[in-house]
């Protein structure tokens, strides 16, 4: 049987028509930057994310000086020294003498300087971690969740909407019907619900996991149905019905010809709905379900964000919720894009 390439080539085109969108062009390299800032965070960021120094405790951000007086110099930094205000508010008044040169590939990282001068690119967090350096680890847990868990909810949507739009009968209406139960119960909810059935006693890493397992547990059953409509209007097709006379088995039939032609709105849907993994993720930790302290991400580290007297004296704590924004953005306009080129009757 001559193999279907209808799929790769209305691919090919849609990438195409895709890359001519400016604004969605901009915003994938901006995520492309954000995840490749995310991978190599050990190199990039001038401190591990546990690295603190209470002494530093919601320090400002550092200027990097480029002039000693009025003779131009190689960049540094001055120190700074602990001090309080008559309301006992803590200040942190630049020491100039003393200095502290910017130093490249400095002990594994692309910039640090020497002990004990601290360098803080976007100022410091509660208890004197580099804020800059958390951002970049943090990606790696917010950015990764959203892919991850996306990729696992869309693989048991697709097979399921697949299975029971192919066949149809009993079973289709069984899947269905358990696909509305979890449409029923709004997703924050159901999320909050799950969450609390996970031990306290779990370490970072299998929090990562369970967040994960979460956010994809409840994001399936919008995608079956979709492909599950889908797939009751490909079974008819001469191609199906074709496989079927040369009897390639049920299975066969929906993972190689049924499937791959739901690609198109399947592609779209995921650029679509990683930012409400990004968002979930972010909901979770900060109300301190989600990833637990020390371990950043960008949605833990927005609970220091969670009084107005912090916001007002440190108002840089807000960064990573610009972060979430931009990638929500982002995601959003170049899953618009796609799904604008890849099927013309969303124009």
């Amino acid at each position: 049987m001559p193999k279907d390439n209808r799929p790769q080539s209305q691919f090919s085109i849609a990438l195409s028509s895709f890359w001519k969108n400016r604004l969605a062009r901009i915003c994938f390299y901006v995520l492309v930057i954000l995840y490749a800032s995310a991978l190599f965070a050990d190199f990039l960021a001038p401190y591990r994310f546990n690295d603190e120094d209470r002494n530093y405790s919601y320090s400002p951000g550092t200027r990097i000086e480029f002039f000693d007086g009025k003779v131009l110099s190689w960049p540094f930094i001055y120190g700074r020294t602990l001090s309080f205000d008559s309301i006992h508010q803590r200040r942190y008044p630049i020491a100039r003498d003393q200095k502290y040169p910017l130093r490249l590939f400095y002990q594994g990282h692309l910039f640090g300087v020497e002990k004990p001068g601290r360098i803080y690119i976007w100022g410091a967090d509660s208890r004197g971690r580099d804020l800059f350096s958390r951002i970049l680890h943090g990606g790696r847990v917010s950015l990764s969740i959203g892919l991850i868990g996306v990729l696992i909810s869309f693989s048991l949507g697709l097979f399921i909407g697949g299975v029971a739009g192919y066949f149809g009968g009993w079973l289709d209406s069984f899947l269905m019907r358990l696909c509305e139960m979890f449409m029923l119960i709004p997703g924050f909810y159901l999320m909050l619900a799950m969450r609390s059935a996970v031990p306290d006693n779990f370490n970072s890493l299998q929090i990562y996991f369970m967040v994960v397992v979460i956010l994809s547990f409840i994001g399936w059953a919008s995608l079956a149905r979709i492909i599950r409509g889908m797939s009751l209007s490909l079974r008819q097709r001469d191609f199906v019905l074709a496989a079927k006379a040369m009897g390639a088995s049920d299975i066969k039939i929906i993972i190689q010809h049924i499937l791959p032609h739901t690609l198109s709105y399947s592609l779209a849907a995921i650029m679509l709905t990683i930012p409400s993994y990004i968002l979930g993720e972010a909901g979770l930790s900060v109300l301190g379900l989600g990833i637990q302290d020390p371990v950043p991400s960008w949605g833990n580290m927005l609970s220091d964000a969670m009084g107005i007297v912090q916001i007002h004296f440190a108002p840089w704590i807000m960064i990573p919720g610009i972060f979430i924004f931009v990638t929500v953005i982002c995601f959003n306009i170049v899953g618009d894009a796609l799904r604008d080129a890849i099927d013309p009757m969303f124009k």
